[in-house]
């Protein structure tokens, strides 16, 4: 019977041991994949990081090729402008000691007439001097500038390029160039978290619909009655009433926009989002995410598709976006954070911040969160 009673346990741990085998194989080889698709991430990463850094040598080293090349233009010009000016008052100098010396032979022949005795002959020769011809070669000394007005624009262009190289330089700075590998990446819990994410947002004016109105230094949009003259743009909004952002969003980024009115739609979209059409709309496609936020009411749109969101509706909203992980989120913000609505997909290109104004005298404004 013991015997017996052995060998029913000895099948049951068998059948168990069997599983702890299956699932730790199954987890070795779930394992192994993960190996294989971090490897192929590592060999992504350094390829793109070669390109870029070839990409980014052979710019800046055409760029100092240009400056160079502008450098020896401006060079040649001052020198061939600097032979021409000496030139021309070398001739001047030349014509002025002509004079003089002509000058100084009338005057020694005026002293030998004035010495003679002969008052008859004197007279007739002092008639018979020629008349003294006029100086044509007066000359009026002022101060002269020569080339500072050239130094000048130099060093204006000079510091013209700095301010650019510094811009770009702050949009592409490394220390936001975070490499988010698929291992998961833990979400911000507290709005301190979501602050380390926060960056300011521009709106860009080429893309604003002329019924809307920029201000606050293009960090806020108000819908307006009457048409704003904005020049004609490839990139403006022609038939909803929206705007994006001049920051390309990849990466981690968090935004808060702080609305009034009837309606604002928060939204992110791709730059080649249709412009020219109502399908344009954020959320009635499928190049754009949006937070249709009324007065009475939440509601999600993407690619037509509406979905009600509950929660506590405040006048500001908090955006979460983890680009490379697909994670958009959409926050009710107020004395807390309450998550509205949480997206999860797959980002094929850069996002931009966007908002539309359903009616006129709406506002809403990117703030600097603090």
């Amino acid at each position: 019977m013991a015997q017996k009673g052995i060998q029913l346990d000895r099948e049951t741990f068998s059948k168990d041991l069997e599983g702890s085998r299956l699932n730790i194989q199954q987890r070795i080889q779930d394992g192994e994949k993960d190996v294989k698709v971090l490897q192929q991430e590592v060999e992504a990463i350094n390829g793109s990081a070669d390109k870029a850094v070839e990409h980014s040598e052979k710019t800046f080293a055409e760029l100092i090729r240009l400056i160079q090349k502008r450098g020896s233009d401006v060079k040649q010009q001052l020198r061939a402008k600097q032979e021409t000016e000496v030139s021309r008052v070398r001739d001047l100098q030349e014509k002025l000691e002509q004079e003089i010396a002509e000058l100084k032979r009338r005057d020694a022949e005026l002293k030998t007439l004035a010495q003679h005795e002969d008052h008859n002959q004197f007279l007739q020769d002092y008639r018979s001097l020629p008349a003294l011809s006029e100086s044509t070669s007066s000359i009026n000394i002022r101060p002269l500038k020569y080339f500072e007005d050239v130094t000048a624009a130099v060093s204006e262009a000079r510091e013209k390029l700095q301010d650019v190289l510094r811009e770009t330089w702050t949009n592409i700075s490394l220390t936001e160039t975070q490499v988010d590998v698929l291992l998961p990446q833990p979400e911000p819990k507290t709005r301190a978290d979501f602050l380390r994410y926060s960056r300011d947002i521009t709106l860009d004016t080429n893309t604003a619909n002329t019924r809307l109105l920029l201000s606050e230094g293009n960090r806020k949009a108000t819908k307006m009655e009457q048409q704003q003259s904005y020049p004609s743009h490839p990139d403006r909004f022609t038939g909803a009433s929206q705007v994006l952002s001049k920051e390309s969003l990849t990466g981690r980024w968090y935004w808060e926009v702080e609305w009034s009115g009837e309606g604002v739609f928060v939204a992110v979209a791709y730059k080649n989002i249709s412009k020219a059409d109502w399908e344009s709309i954020f959320g009635q496609n499928d190049k754009s995410w949006a937070l249709y936020c009324y007065t009475e009411s939440l509601e999600f749109r993407f690619n037509r598709v509406q979905t009600p969101v509950s929660g506590p509706r405040s006048s500001r909203i908090g955006v979460y976006l983890d680009h490379s992980a697909g994670v958009l989120s959409f926050y009710s913000v107020s004395g807390t954070m309450t998550l509205l609505h949480r997206v999860q997909t797959t980002f094929t290109q850069p996002l931009h911040a966007g908002v539309r104004l359903y009616s006129t005298r709406a506002t809403a404004e990117f703030c600097k969160p603090k």
